[in-house]
């Protein structure tokens, strides 16, 4: 019934920038935070950043200063600029919604997205 897709990963030197973009799709009621994990190797999920819909942000604080997060709630959209780059930052990026679907309104889920992959090169 949702569908998160993500785009705009890639590889990259360390120092650059990639832009993260998230859509969420389907029988979507409402939306109250979306945001970005990382993925490590043992499937294990830690925090980038996630922002509400008020534009509350948590972000992790290996990365805040460097990253930023963004949304657009009309588009059910949320964006990840990522600068200054490290290899550390290398992993496979989830795209996240905390949502209630219109079949069930007022129960709100977690789902995620598939992960785009994210390769710093040093």
């Amino acid at each position: 019934q949702v569908q998160l897709v993500e785009s705009g990963g890639g590889l990259v030197q360390a120092g650059g920038s990639l832009r993260l973009s998230c859509i969420a799709s389907g029988n979507i009621d409402s939306i109250k935070a979306m945001g970005w994990y990382r993925q490590g190797p043992r499937k294990q999920r830690d925090l980038v950043a996630r922002i509400d819909s008020g534009g509350v942000t948590d972000v992790a604080d290996s990365v805040n200063g460097r990253f930023t997060i963004a949304r657009d709630n009309a588009k059910n959209a949320v964006f990840l600029q990522m600068d200054s780059l490290k290899s550390e930052d290398t992993g496979v990026y989830v795209c996240y919604a905390h949502l209630s679907v219109a079949s069930i309104r007022g129960w709100f889920f977690d789902h995620w997205g598939q992960g785009t992959q994210v390769t710093v090169s040093s």
